[in-house]
Formats: C-alpha cells, sequence, structure tokens
C-alpha cells in the first residue's frame, strides 16, 4: 500500500532572522520535521488550506494573501489583496471558497473578502468594525478584539468571536450580495475572555475557549435555526492554576473523538474524551508540558501524535498519546524555528 506524504507549513513572525512560511517534510508517526524551503511573506499570523485542497491561504502585513499548493507541496504565489483594516488575526472561508472571512485583533474588525473562481483574492465585499467598550478591566479586554472567524457548519452564519466585548457576534451571510447581518450575540461568563470556537465533525456542538477564564463551553448547535444552547462548562487547568493561567489553543482529532487544549502560564496540555451522544468533555489527561507559552497545537492525522507550537521557546515539540491508559509524553527532539505562530498540516494528493 502505497504510504501517504504530508507537509507542515509554519508561519513564523519576520520581525528577525525568519522571513515567513516554512515548509517541512513531515513524519507523521514520528513528529519528524525536515525543512525544504522557506516562502517570503510579512508576519504570516494565521493560515489555512482551502477545502478542495489546492491552495493557502495566509494573514500578512498587507492583508491576505493567496498561494497555489503544488504537487510536492511547495507554495506557488498567486496574488495578494487588503482586508480594509489592520493587520488580521485569523481568517477562514465557506465550504466552496466563495468567500475569504478575516477577523482583526487589533482593530476588531471583520472582513469579507471575494474569491475569484480560480480561488485568487478578490476585491472586499464587506467590513464591520465591532464598537462600543468591553467590560473587562484589563487593556487588552478594555475595546474589541477579534480573534477568531468560523463558518457554521450549515453555512449559514459567520461567529466572530470577541475577547474584548467578551461575547460572539453571530453574522448571516448572504452569499449573493457579499454583505454580513448580525443575526444573534453569544453573550460569556464574565472576564470570561473569549478566543477560540471550534465545532464538532458531526456539526451538532461547538467548543468556546475562553483564555481568562481557562474554561470551554460546550454548546449544542442547532442547524434548522442557527440557536447556540449552552450543555456544559469544563476548566482547562486545575483550580489552582487558574489565576496564573491562559488558555491559548483548541484542536480537534481527525476522527472528532478528542478536544485538545493548550495553556499557557501553568505551560500545559489537557485532551478531553468527546461523548458522541451529546458532545460533552470527560478530561482523559492533563499534564504539564516544556517550555513556555503553548501557542498552538497541531494533532497528526492518526490521533496518536501532536505538536506544540512554543513561541517564547523558539520551537514545535513532538508528544506521543496513549488514550486508553491517559497519559502524553514528548516523543523525538524539539524542532528549532525562529517565532513560530502558527501552522498547518497538508496530504499530498
Amino acid at each position: 500500500m502505497k504510504r501517504e506524504k504530508y507537509v507542515a507549513y509554519v508561519g513564523t513572525y519576520t520581525t528577525e532572522s525568519s522571513k515567513g512560511i516554512h515548509i517541512y517534510d513531515l513524519d507523521v508517526n514520528f513528529g519528524r520535521m525536515e525543512e525544504r524551503k522557506e516562502v517570503t511573506i510579512h508576519n504570516p499570523s494565521n493560515m489555512m488550506i482551502s477545502y478542495n485542497g489546492k491552495l493557502l491561504y495566509s494573514i500578512e502585513d498587507e492583508g491576505v494573501a493567496a498561494y497555489r499548493i503544488l504537487p510536492d507541496g511547495d507554495l506557488e504565489f498567486v496574488n495578494d489583496g487588503p482586508t480594509g483594516g489592520m493587520r488580521g488575526s485569523f481568517l477562514t472561508t465557506d465550504k466552496k471558497s466563495r468567500y475569504l472571512f478575516v477577523g482583526g485583533y487589533h482593530d476588531g474588525r471583520v472582513s469579507m473578502v471575494r474569491l475569484n473562481k480560480d480561488g485568487s483574492i478578490g476585491e472586499i465585499a464587506d467590513g464591520i468594525f465591532h464598537k462600543r467598550v468591553g467590560i473587562g478591566i484589563t487593556d487588552r479586554s478594555f475595546q474589541p478584539h477579534v480573534t477568531c472567524v468560523q463558518v457554521t457548519p450549515d453555512q449559514k452564519y459567520l461567529c466572530a468571536v470577541d475577547g474584548g466585548l467578551n461575547h460572539v457576534k453571530i453574522y448571516e451571510i448572504n452569499y449573493r450580495t457579499g454583505k454580513l447581518k448580525l443575526a444573534d450575540i453569544l453573550r460569556c461568563q464574565l472576564e470570561a475572555v473569549p478566543k477560540m470556537i471550534l465545532f464538532s465533525k458531526d456539526g451538532g456542538y461547538a467548543y468556546l475557549m475562553c483564555e481568562k477564564k481557562s474554561c470551554i463551553n460546550v454548546y449544542r448547535y442547532e442547524n434548522e435555526s442557527g440557536q447556540f444552547q449552552l450543555l456544559q462548562t469544563v476548566s482547562t487547568v486545575y483550580d489552582e492554576d487558574v489565576e496564573r493561567n491562559v488558555a491559548t489553543n483548541i484542536a480537534l482529532s481527525e476522527d472528532g473523538a478528542h478536544l485538545f487544549c493548550s495553556n499557557a502560564g501553568s505551560n500545559s496540555m489537557v485532551i478531553y474524551d468527546i461523548n458522541p451522544e451529546n458532545g460533552e468533555l470527560t478530561v482523559n489527561c492533563h499534564s504539564e508540558i516544556c517550555g513556555a507559552y503553548p501557542k498552538m497545537i497541531i494533532v497528526m492525522p492518526d490521533g496518536g501524535h501532536f505538536l506544540c507550537v512554543n513561541s517564547d521557546e523558539c520551537e514545535i515539540v513532538p508528544f506521543k498519546v496513549n488514550y486508553e491508559k491517559k497519559y502524553f509524553l514528548q516523543h523525538g527532539k524539539p524542532i528549532k524555528v525562529d517565532k513560530p505562530n502558527c501552522m498547518l498540516i497538508h496530504r499530498l494528493q
């Protein structure tokens, strides 16, 4: 049987020696990464691969950029374009690649950018600046900060997570006119500071990670009505660590059976089992990890290995999970990368 081949794309801050996106040949069974080349782009703070696997989209200082993914995994620049605001922090597309949606941390803007038929960046279709003063007492939560945008599984709505306003704005997407219309607001616990939302593989549940409160809110998502029903709130750390901790990232395993969450301050990782009957979470294992500020988690396709991007340590650390015995251990040497910020894994077609 032919062995599948994978590449990894690592976006880095380019204020020092790094030039942009590092491309690695990846052994998913051991977390081994061998760097192949580097693509020049200014501060690629977030990336995504199109649903058809043909293009990679990246945030850049100038706006957003599109790259064609070549058969060997190399990237070929297609074009770029502005978003109408400051440098974005998160981007996503709808499944049919009609629009690119960008969330802005620095200016609290949600941008909707048309994509051309070939997947290249088109013109700005719509843009909304979040307004009002946040309810937090810290500088970061005193004004709008959009940290994540995700299209709902039914493709009807865009969820814009705003940590500064302490809620998630739900926008109805009009694909014909290219406009966003506020449909609902998902409010969080006081001073929770929501940061990231993910949907379950079957689309029936949503997981909202709250940074400052170090918790995950579990919701049932009703496709027909677009309503969110809160089912559960679980902590991402032990009680004694809440005050010194911030939750940083969540990721789903490929089979949708497990949710991973990283924590800075306590510098730990927690892995949850997902109940397939009701979407609720139960802790499988929780442990400290080596390195400071685990910023992102990448779960390998087999679900039994994951990579932790430690931004402050300038490294990516591989781990192996044993779900039955409820533990994970470092599995190999850390991979040194200058100022890693985000990462993707892509299976070559």
